[in-house]
């Protein structure tokens, strides 16, 4: 069966949007984890974002993020239960991952880099992520990735901490829709 390794980070991204409402319906916040080295790939059924961003001002840009970790979605019923379980995601003690903002700024191109806390299994901790914002059918949409450590969050923890088994990196994603441009 397999497992996610740590998707609920991958929420916190969805952070860079616009300073207009976020189009959940065409947003998304996705994960790809390796378990016996074959690539794992998950999402988060439910989560809100509170995103202020203007490509014109991106420091003065804001996003907030939550995410109902117990929305995990994964290839089989049989993984999704064992995700919400305490040694990975213990959604009953840790209902929510969330991702707030702290900084973001322009890189030129479309492109822009955002920094903030990102809180998962009640540990936080400080992630950079580059994103690209573009205009497209009256939105804009904000993409971007995220590495991160599953490890760092304690997502797996017990016999599941055995990076043979699950590896340690898991590839955040998140795909924003922005309305209102």
């Amino acid at each position: 069966m397999k497992f996610p390794a740590l998707a609920a980070s991958l929420l916190m991204l969805a952070p860079l949007a616009g300073a207009q409402p976020v189009d959940l319906a065409r947003s998304q916040l996705t994960f790809t984890m390796k378990q016996m080295n074959v690539p794992v790939s998950g999402s988060f059924r439910k989560f809100s974002a509170n995103v202020d961003f203007n490509p014109q001002k991106p420091e003065a840009g804001r996003a907030d993020i939550v995410i109902d970790t117990a929305s995990i979605a994964l290839p089989t019923r049989e993984a999704e239960a064992e995700a919400r379980k305490k040694d990975w995601f213990n959604t009953a003690q840790f209902p929510q991952a969330r991702f707030t903002s702290t900084a973001m700024k322009a890189l030129g191109g479309n492109r822009y880099q955002v920094n903030g806390r990102l809180t998962l299994k009640g540990v936080t901790r400080d992630v950079t992520a580059p994103f690209t914002a573009r205009a497209e059918n009256g939105v804009i949409l904000v993409e971007g990735s995220l590495p991160i450590s599953r490890l760092a969050f304690r997502i797996g923890e017990g016999s599941w901490s055995d990076t043979g088994t699950v590896a340690d990196d898991v590839q955040l994603s998140f795909r924003m829709a922005l309305k209102g441009q």
